[in-house]
């Protein structure tokens, strides 16, 4: 009898492996930190595992077009995802916003930054870093904004551009950028400032900054993608969006 139930258990146990999937995604670069909670609470939660490479959404744009293995792709904007649907590249139907993001004017320097984003006006800085505005999207919103108020062509000179928006933040961590152009949720968990001092950019200076998910044609069939995809709507990736300043 025990040895039974001992091989029944074995048999239980190679039956979980052999459920369990492995799912590629492509993430933008702002997501970095959401996504590497909600990956390990997908794992935990499913047995599947999310394998994950972050970076810009224009180069993931470009990598999936010439045939990369990702199967989900986790947009920094709407567009991007939109045109791999219409494409051929993404499931039609599959494609859902899974946050909303929000841009901030940060610097790693406390009080060097104010509240209502005086500072560029004032130009009292040496560089300004953003994120490539052709290859991420929170780049083309910083530009965007900054033509809202009327800096744009003063500021030019001064820009330092990042690949994507980690670079950013690291030009400016690491000082070669006195400040710059990064997502909220790069520098903001739980509603706390991580360091430094920022701004946070009134929406009403840029386009909506949607950010769409959507199941690539590799991962159409593929039990981990389908899932990853219904965790994302789920209440506790949710949460976890929620908390590094997102909306939903």
């Amino acid at each position: 009898m025990r040895r039974r139930l001992l091989i029944l258990f074995i048999l239980l146990g190679l039956s979980d492996s052999v459920l369990a999937e492995e799912v590629y995604v492509a993430v933008a670069a702002n997501f970095a930190g959401p996504m590497e909670k909600i990956a390990a609470d997908f794992e935990k939660d499913t047995g599947h595992k999310a394998l994950v490479s972050i970076g810009a959404t224009g180069k993931f744009f470009a990598q999936i077009q010439s045939g990369a293995p990702f199967e989900i792709l986790l947009s920094a904007d709407e567009a991007t995802a939109v045109k791999l649907e219409q494409g051929g590249n993404g499931v039609p139907g599959s494609r859902f916003t899974y946050a909303i993001g929000k841009l901030v004017l940060w610097s790693n320097k406390p009080g060097f930054v104010d509240d209502k984003g005086e500072v560029l006006k004032k130009g009292e800085f040496s560089h300004l870093a953003l994120a490539n505005p052709k290859t991420a999207p929170y780049g083309a919103s910083a530009l965007e904004a900054l033509d809202h108020l009327g800096l744009l062509e003063k500021l030019s000179p001064k820009f330092v551009q990042g690949e994507n928006i980690a670079q950013t933040q690291q030009f400016i961590t690491t000082g070669n950028a006195e400040l710059g152009f990064v997502a909220l949720s790069q520098v903001q968990k739980d509603g706390q400032l991580s360091g430094g001092s920022a701004w946070l950019v009134p929406a009403k200076l840029y386009t909506p900054i949607r950010q769409d998910a959507v199941l690539l044609t590799k991962g159409k069939g593929k039990t981990a993608a389908a899932a990853l995809m219904d965790y994302l709507k789920g209440d506790k990736a949710k949460a976890v969006i929620k908390s590094f300043g997102y909306d939903l």
